[in-house]
């Protein structure tokens, strides 16, 4: 797939420079065609993905899903583009129509910037930049300013409401997320993307550091806003959360930027945590690289999927307890274990197995030791009791029997 993708470059390249076009002017055509090749993908996955997580939802909620646009309903979604398209614009009396505008577009510009330094496969990305973990941290937060902008800028009190929220939730679930990210670049002692994914050969970091997996999955669903996280968003108190205000195309960008938000965690935890597109005959035939990469990816979403379709919505202060008290100070401490263990290991030149070995059960021993100390931590809730004479509704025409 590599030398595919090379040879049509060179080609274009060429004729390009037969046309009488500069090397400058060259290299920016190339690259904006590579980027918008980048943006129809992930549209193309986007389209796929609302019909997958449809037809989900549908049979874990016991009922068909999409069944009428086309057999088996899969050209739903398209149907519910020519609706997004065809609806009204409408722009509340009062919004800041500047931050109003600019807000869906940076929610979506957010989540597809990430995916230009993406290793799809050997030798096929975007961008091999030597600080990838510090783009994607930097990046992605742009996703929280965009909330923010959309819900003060509506001039509505549920959407500032639910951007209110977003900035107790979304930065403080950050602090977990990077610092479960810095186990794989302490493992493989590298910022690089492609350095991190060649480092989990033959053992990935899901072996190597579970922990660390668990506590990334856990922030990045948060990051995501679904449920059991969905307080951004929460149907039953704040009507539709920041985009309230947001119809026609304009939330149409946010609803495909949520589903691509949450693919990109999938893509997140496979490149740190599943070895990428690491796979049998990967390096020989990238096309199959790129095919473990998205497969693994796809599982991921299912699972962060089936979670948020299982679990119900948790309160706040319970979401902010659990990330403050818990998923902050098991972060830290399994960072620094992991740290001093990986650095005497290295001086002792363990073997590999041994090495595994010793770091999974590291992690499996600090989540024991913590979830121990979190119950004993939590206070116990008496329950309320009733007396036995206490009034109880009659139904109707009971008192005449």
């Amino acid at each position: 797939m590599a030398d595919l993708i090379n040879l049509i470059e060179n080609w274009l390249e060429k004729l390009m420079l037969g046309w009488g076009a500069s090397q400058e002017l060259t290299l920016f055509i190339l690259q904006a065609l590579g980027s918008v090749l980048v943006v129809i993908i992930c549209f193309v996955i986007v389209i796929a993905l609302i019909w997958v997580e449809r037809k989900l939802a549908g049979r874990i909620q016991d009922r068909f899903g999409p069944n009428r646009a086309g057999p088996f309903g899969i050209f739903q979604s398209f149907a519910d583009i020519i609706k997004i398209f065809t609806k009204e614009y409408i722009t509340p009396e009062g919004a800041e129509k500047g931050f109003y505008n600019v807000a869906p577009v940076l929610a979506i510009a957010s989540v597809l910037a990430i995916w230009a330094v993406f290793p799809f496969a050997i030798n096929v990305l975007g961008a091999d930049i030597h600080v990838g973990v510090l783009y994607i941290v930097a990046v992605g937060s742009f996703g929280i300013l965009a909330i923010l902008m959309a819900g003060w800028s509506s001039n509505n009190r549920y959407s500032l409401l639910g951007a209110s929220r977003s900035v107790a939730m979304l930065i403080s679930y950050e602090i977990p997320m990077v610092v479960s990210l810095l186990v794989p670049v302490l493992l493989a002692h590298s910022m690089k993307l492609s350095d991190i994914i060649s480092a989990q050969h033959p053992w990935w970091n899901l072996i190597v550091a579970p922990l660390a997996a668990l506590v990334f999955l856990i922030s990045s669903m948060a990051e995501i806003g679904k449920a059991p996280f969905d307080l951004l968003e929460a149907e039953s108190e704040l009507v539709a959360g920041y985009h309230t205000e947001y119809s026609g195309m304009k939330f149409g960008m946010f609803y495909v930027a949520e589903f691509l938000h949450q693919y990109t965690g999938g893509a997140l935890i496979t490149i740190f945590f599943l070895g990428g597109w690491g796979g049998p005959l990967a390096v020989q035939w990238p096309i199959l690289g790129f095919i473990y990469f998205h497969f693994k990816t796809f599982l991921v979403y299912l699972v962060i999927s089936w979670i948020r379709l299982s679990l119900p919505r948790i309160r706040i202060d319970a979401m902010l307890n659990l990330n403050w008290k818990f998923l902050i100070p098991v972060s830290f401490i399994n960072l620094i274990a992991v740290a001093i263990a990986d650095r005497v290991m290295l001086e002792f030149s363990v073997d590999k197995w041994i090495y595994v070995g010793i770091m999974f059960g590291l992690n499996i021993f600090i989540l024991l030791v913590s979830l121990f100390l979190a119950g004993k931590a939590s206070p116990e809730v008496e329950r309320e009791t009733f007396p036995a004479n206490r009034p109880v509704a009659v139904p109707p025409g009971a008192e005449s029997k």
